[in-house]
């Protein structure tokens, strides 16, 4: 499965990422984001969105493991991978049919969102 990741670039950008190189995904409290950090697998390809002014998915990154012993805060970590040659805006996300059911265009708070590989090439390939 692939995912895409929200985050708030002003609070821990994909700038902040590539600097890292690792992180721990970790502080999600809605119950289906939750629920699809949990269903994480090693290796796992996962797009960087960042909300706010950008409203735009940034970048790739690769799951490395998941420590889910707490089901209620489940811990991600993620290493960093390559930024995407352009970023994709919502507007052109909610263009697209492929999103059409996607809970990227339907739910706009949902910060973990597991994408098709259709959408996930759609988003790298810009």
């Amino acid at each position: 499965m692939n995912y895409l990741l929200k985050t708030e670039p002003t609070v821990y950008s994909f700038a902040d990422l590539q600097r890292e190189g690792t992180t721990i995904w970790d502080g999600v409290t809605n119950p289906v984001a939750v629920k699809n950090l949990r269903a994480m697998k090693p290796g796992e390809p996962l797009i960087i969105y960042h909300t706010g002014d950008e409203k735009s998915a940034v970048g790739t990154a690769t799951v490395v493991s998941v420590d889910a012993a707490d089901a209620k805060n489940p811990q991600v970590k993620i290493k960093v991978g390559k930024p995407l040659a352009k970023p994709v805006t919502l507007s052109e996300v909610k263009a697209n049919k492929l999103f059409a059911d996607s809970p990227l265009a339907r739910q706009g708070r949902l910060s973990v969102v597991p994408l098709t590989e259709k959408q996930y090439k759609f988003l790298v390939e810009g």
